[in-house]
């Protein structure tokens, strides 16, 4: 487990990650958020123990167990009964297929089969440059697979990912990979996603959808774009999936 050093001298200002008024838990939640961010502490690594932390910064274990339990609420960190608090990982069974909300009617979570059609570089059109928050013309990597369940292609995804922040991504390392694609994101290029936003639509299946989904033209499908963001919110994926829900269903918890 990581070890911290109490001098006062090293303590982190608050000031600089938060403003004064807000509550001092969500201060030490600021700092945490920081070294997560900054890979002090690497996905799948144990974080130092609650006293620990409370030497760090100064304040009570009762203060860092509220800023821990927020964090692990948002999926960032991992509570381990009787082993300590550990960086949450795309790689992590209850975590790696959160993002995907596809479910079988019949309630069988079978894991997905991937089929990678295209892995290229490219410059950005107006439109996703505008969504990752780039310059138009700037390189991106678009991705194009097709997800099955029991071999029925069920999802057919585009992706488009910044060029500076995947260089050197190719599709044989992605055909190699056998994890989740967000593990592969996080453990070879450094990019962990957060959270995500979704738009949802109904659409009707165009040739290409029809060819790679295998169902009629016209087909009604969902539409699913999805904008994911790492530490503060920055944008580092966008995804546009057509979904055929005839066996299927969209699945949301609310709050």
């Amino acid at each position: 487990m990581p070890t911290v050093n109490p001098d006062p001298a090293l303590r982190p200002n608050l000031a600089d990650v938060t403003p004064a008024f807000t509550p001092l838990y969500r201060q030490i939640k600021a700092l945490m958020t920081r070294d997560l961010q900054a890979a002090v502490w690497r996905p799948g690594e144990g974080i130092p123990s609650e006293k620990d932390l409370a030497l760090r910064f100064r304040v009570s274990q009762g203060t860092v167990r509220k800023a821990i339990d927020e964090l692990a609420a948002e999926n960032l960190l991992v509570r381990r009964q009787g082993k300590g608090t550990f960086v949450a990982t795309h790689n992590e069974e209850k975590v790696q297929f959160r993002f995907l909300r596809l479910q079988p009617d019949d309630g069988d979570a079978n894991r997905m089969q991937r089929r990678l059609i295209d892995c290229r570089r490219l410059r950005a059109n107006a439109d996703v440059a505008n969504a990752l928050r780039l310059k138009s013309g700037d390189p991106v990597v678009q991705v194009r697979r097709v997800l099955s369940f029991r071999d029925k292609p069920v999802v057919f995804d585009d992706i488009w990912l910044p060029g500076n922040l995947f260089q050197g991504l190719s599709a044989e390392q992605l055909a190699n990979y056998r994890g989740p694609l967000y593990g592969l994101f996080e453990s070879e290029f450094g990019v962990r996603m957060i959270r995500a936003e979704e738009r949802i639509r109904a659409v009707a299946a165009d040739a290409q959808a029809a060819l790679h989904l295998g169902v009629a033209l016209g087909a009604p499908l969902l539409s699913v774009e999805r904008l994911s963001m790492t530490y503060g919110d920055s944008p580092v994926e966008l995804r546009r999936g057509l979904y055929d829900t005839t066996a299927h269903h969209y699945r949301n918890h609310l709050n």
